[in-house]
């Protein structure tokens, strides 16, 4: 199995930790930052997924729960209408996230702000976030990684000019937080409320045009 870049800190952090806590205290001494590692493990993987091949597909950009299926006026980046879809990611989803289908990045930026629990509805635009314009052939998407509460840090490996591929890997947040896409507002949405989904594989929209 794969583990984030972003991770190996972390997991290193807590070997160490376990280590000098076996040396100087034994095992007893060592077993929660032990456990602390084999979390940080299984927190940072980041397995191979399954990407559909099909033409006009939207895949989910992170693992976890939809929490927000929605129309709005996305008046920042977009300046047009747009179907929102807010997915949830708890401390054991994968936490790498992946660009719903193909295209170029037209615009990266961060915004300093609070840290409040992802899943409540301000905290997509008051929390800490990364937004990234995607320029498609189905015209321009936004992917909005939120910080939440327990997560401090959202990582977007990409820059401007950069060209994805549905399903490939774009970025990461550590720990439990949220991303946002706003689709175009022609697309039938093919996920509801409450389902679970996976980065890359779970096709959560479909280009109108196809059905």
């Amino acid at each position: 199995i794969k583990f984030a870049a972003e991770g190996w800190p972390f997991i290193g952090f807590f070997a160490v930790l376990s280590a000098l806590c076996f040396w100087l205290g034994g095992g007893g001494v060592a077993v929660i930052p032990l456990g602390l590692t084999v979390f940080m493990f299984y927190f940072f993987r980041d397995p191979d997924r399954r990407v559909p091949q099909e033409n006009d597909l939207f895949v989910s950009p992170a693992d976890g729960r939809i929490i927000v299926i929605k129309d709005v006026k996305e008046i920042e980046h977009l300046h047009a209408e747009a179907r929102q879809i807010s997915i949830f990611m708890s401390p054991f989803n994968v936490h790498v996230n992946r660009a719903p289908c193909a295209g170029q990045v037209r615009k990266v930026r961060r915004v300093k702000g609070n840290f409040l629990a992802a899943y409540r509805d301000e905290a997509s635009m008051q929390n800490e976030h990364i937004d990234m314009v995607l320029e498609t052939a189905y015209g321009d998407i936004l992917l909005r990684q939120v910080a939440g509460f327990v997560a401090r840090r959202a990582i977007c490996r990409k820059t401007e000019g950069d060209l994805l591929l549905r399903g490939e890997r774009y970025g990461v947040i550590k720990f439990s937080s949220r991303v946002d896409i706003y689709l175009p507002k022609n697309t039938v949405i093919r996920v509801g409320l409450g389902d679970v989904v996976k980065a890359g594989e779970t096709v959560i929209g479909e280009c109108a045009a196809k059905v």
